[in-house]
């Protein structure tokens, strides 16, 4: 604890009627050796402090830039899970839209005027006649359906298309932030000392 002279006047020795006796006792200017340490001390305590507070604060800023790369990563690795589960998709559509062209090659097939004659013939009804009609309008029915299902896997398909585009595109601009911003962090790293 510091202390300050105090100068007192000389006027207040000399009492008054009206004023009352005040007098006031300076405190001596020399410190203790105990009140040097004492502030020693608290200095020091300061100190520590501050430099703690300093130090939290880098590893916090090291703390947030790797949960900021974890992060990054993890959306990295998402986007490349989206984008390949929207390719294997692609290619079971691919397959399903083969599949439905072939089956459609053959209800055409089955459609030509021989070949409904032949169905016919080895049915052994009575009524061939009735039996080319039937077959014909199922295979035509068929093929309707056929061609209604192809329509709709190709416009699934278009669009699916395009969404693989776009996530591959979602991953190209990650991975690039991403290796910039490791690439900046191995950068400060070896500017450390």
């Amino acid at each position: 604890m510091q202390s300050f002279p105090v100068i007192i006047s000389r006027a207040e020795d000399i009492p008054s009627e009206n004023q009352p006796v005040v007098t006031e006792v300076a405190q001596p200017l020399t410190e203790t050796v105990d009140d040097k340490i004492d502030a020693s001390d608290k200095r020091i305590k300061e100190l520590t402090t501050r430099i703690k507070s300093l130090e939290s604060t880098q590893k916090n800023e090291y703390d947030e830039k790797q949960k900021r790369l974890l992060l990054n990563l993890d959306i990295l690795t998402r986007a490349e899970q989206r984008a390949e589960s929207l390719r294997k998709q692609l290619y079971e559509l691919t397959e399903k839209e083969n599949s439905v062209k072939t089956r459609l090659e053959q209800v055409e097939y089955n459609l030509r005027p021989e070949m409904v004659e032949r169905s016919a013939t080895f049915s052994g009804s009575l009524r061939p006649e009735e039996i080319r009609d039937q077959r014909k309008k199922s295979l035509d029915a068929e093929r309707k359906n056929s061609d209604a299902l192809l329509t709709q896997i190709q416009n699934n398909r278009a669009v699916l298309e395009l969404s693989v585009q776009k996530a591959d595109l979602l991953v190209e601009k990650v991975r690039t932030k991403l290796e910039k911003e490791i690439d900046d962090a191995l950068a400060a790293e070896e500017e450390k000392p």
